[in-house]
């Protein structure tokens, strides 16, 4: 195990142009300096999910207002869903709600975290997401996202005070544990990133409190 600060988001997305009637302004948006026609509010992006022009079958999520593909997903992802699937399940408690791969919701964006931990039971969230005000940990799993996952992701989670943010990094064999975020600021980061290897167990906080821990050799394929 080990302990560093954190270091600053870096950005790596690639934005999705949406097409348009009449093309709006051209932004350059923070996501790897590539120009999309515009940027949308989370309501816009819900009327386009209620109106059907996005659909589970588009690959894609918002992030700070941009339509984002969403990256593919290796054997080493899948497996390391799998197993915190099972592993979460039994650790979580019944005041908790556990979902995978579920939207969350914040001001500008719609990540799909491949795990969050919300306050509160299942039917607290029957007719909302989850927001940065219930979330107590967000969980990405990381093989070909883990620069997004350890820079954009993180400066959504950071920004919005997600207390925790693990990146389960199965290219290195690791489970990167962040912590003490800024919240709201110019440059959103968690200050603290522990690091727990093949060998370790990385303990599961929920407000300060201890519920479990994950050993890492058993997600990893």
């Amino acid at each position: 195990m080990s302990t560093t600060l954190a270091a600053p988001p870096a950005s790596s997305v690639a934005p999705v142009a949406v097409p348009a009637s009449t093309p709006p302004p051209v932004y350059t948006p923070p996501f790897g300096g590539m120009a999309c026609l515009r940027k949308f509010t989370v309501d816009e992006y819900h009327r386009m999910i209620e109106a059907k022009i996005l659909t589970e079958e588009d690959p894609v999520e918002l992030l700070e207002g941009y339509l984002v593909l969403k990256m593919p997903r290796s054997l080493a992802h899948d497996f390391a869903i799998r197993s915190l699937t099972k592993e979460l399940g039994r650790i979580v408690p019944d005041d908790y709600t556990l979902s995978s791969q579920c939207t969350a919701t914040f001001d500008t964006s719609e990540p799909e975290p491949d795990f969050t931990i919300a306050r509160g039971p299942y039917a607290d969230y029957r007719s909302k997401h989850p927001g940065p005000a219930d979330t107590a940990v967000a969980i990405e799993c990381s093989a070909s996202s883990l620069k997004r996952d350890r820079g954009d992701k993180a400066g959504i989670y950071a920004r919005g005070g997600i207390p925790i943010y693990w990146v389960v990094n199965v290219e290195d064999r690791k489970i990167e544990v962040y912590s003490n975020p800024s919240g709201p600021s110019a440059s959103p980061e968690y200050a603290l990133c522990t690091e727990y290897a093949v060998g370790d167990s990385a303990p599961l906080i929920l407000d300060g409190k201890q519920v479990g821990a994950i050993v890492v050799a058993d997600v990893m394929a």
